[in-house]
């Protein structure tokens, strides 16, 4: 069998597939990508086991059909130092000889038997499908995964929360001590149906849906998902169990707001942070007419910093502490110029809230207050 195709192509694709692979594998043939020849069409796949991901290559020649495995490290170390040109693939399937033609040289190595690579797990009969743009999908992702937790005893908390109902498609993360909500109310299903998306492929999606201008398709039941986007698919096994109501914890009430810049706010936090206590990482904001003070200290070390700053605030003076770690965080992940930060008293958690919002969306973001010893 022999085929042809853009080395770039091969390249950037095998660069992005590589990021599912495991340092360490239960099974040998999953260090390999599996190569499948068809209707003038290369299809590479990447496992983990529970993570799968797909892409297609369209080639210029093919003479044959055929499926083979090889060595991941072998085929990107041969690849990383070719410049843009035409590539030739020439495999003997009986032997599992492969030879790598390019300009002026040839690489030569030996492939695996395909038949070693594990199926792709299927979905149930009981499946719920819902389309998204591939850049919202991209944004809200972008938005919230660093939001997840990283717990071993409620796996749950690890990944992202899709909840589609019959107003909006939500998608949520949260570490118990900051929490991220996303509503998309373009997406609505009159049967409502959840998943929870763990971290890694949330990542890999993150890094393939960026340069995306097409759509994403999601088909998942209870416990497995399948995502289709423009150049290949992502197949995932989810994340099983209750997520916690989140709704319940976002306070309605909140009758103090202050307005302010994001950047000014995050280049204050910045600033006062490496003063703060090593082991608590407290922040002060103390509030009150249109002036900010963001403060720390550090009592063992007798070192602080403080900062003022202009804001619009219509409420009660007031002072909360936060952990300044997760309060940057959450500013570094809204793109909004301005942003409202709604308060009700220094114990109940804040809402941060970007002035602008996407079209049919709402962003919202909570953060949970620290203790003050006054």
């Amino acid at each position: 069998m022999r085929f042809t195709l853009s080395s770039t192509a091969l390249s950037s694709r095998l660069a992005a597939l590589s990021k599912v692979l495991n340092s360490k594998n239960s099974l040998p043939i999953l260090d390999c990508f599996l190569f499948e020849v068809n209707n003038n069409t290369l299809s590479v796949t990447a496992s983990d086991s529970e993570n799968v991901m797909k892409t297609s290559i369209a080639l210029d020649y093919a003479d044959a059909e055929g499926r083979f495995a090889i060595n991941s490290h072998t085929i990107l170390d041969a690849m990383r130092e070719l410049p843009e040109q035409p590539l030739t693939l020439d495999v003997d399937t009986e032997s599992m000889a492969v030879k790598v033609i390019y300009q002026n040289g040839m690489y030569s190595f030996t492939a695996q038997n395909a038949d070693e690579y594990p199926q792709i797990q299927e979905l149930h009969e009981n499946v719920t499908t819902l389309t998204v743009e591939a850049s919202v999908l991209y944004n809200n992702i972008s938005r919230s995964i660093f939001a997840t937790a990283n717990e071993e005893l409620r796996p749950v908390m690890n990944g992202i929360y899709f909840d589609l109902t019959a107003d909006a498609l939500a998608i949520v993360a949260s570490d118990g001590h900051k929490l991220v909500r996303n509503k998309n109310y373009s997406i609505k299903t009159d049967v409502p149906a959840a998943f929870i998306l763990p971290k890694k492929p949330a990542t890999l999606l993150k890094n393939i849906l960026a340069k995306d201008e097409g759509t994403a398709e999601i088909r998942f039941d209870e416990r497995n998902a399948e995502i289709t986007f423009s150049d290949g698919s992502l197949s995932c096994r989810l994340i099983e169990g209750r997520y916690p109501n989140y709704n319940s914890v976002i306070p309605q009430n909140n009758p103090n707001k202050l307005t302010i810049d994001r950047k000014v706010l995050l280049g204050a936090l910045r600033r006062v942070l490496p003063f703060a206590s090593e082991s608590s990482q407290l922040v002060r904001l103390q509030i009150g007419g249109s002036k900010l003070t963001v403060s720390s200290e550090d009592i063992d070390f007798y070192t602080s910093a403080k900062e003022e700053i202009t804001c619009d605030y219509d409420g009660n003076a007031m002072s909360i502490g936060f952990k300044g770690p997760s309060l940057t965080d959450i500013l570094n992940n809204l793109t909004s110029n301005d942003v409202t930060l709604e308060l009700a008293d220094p114990s109940r958690p804040c809402l941060i809230i970007p002035s602008e919002m996407p079209e049919n969306e709402d962003i919202l973001m909570l953060i949970m207050p620290m203790l003050l010893n006054d």
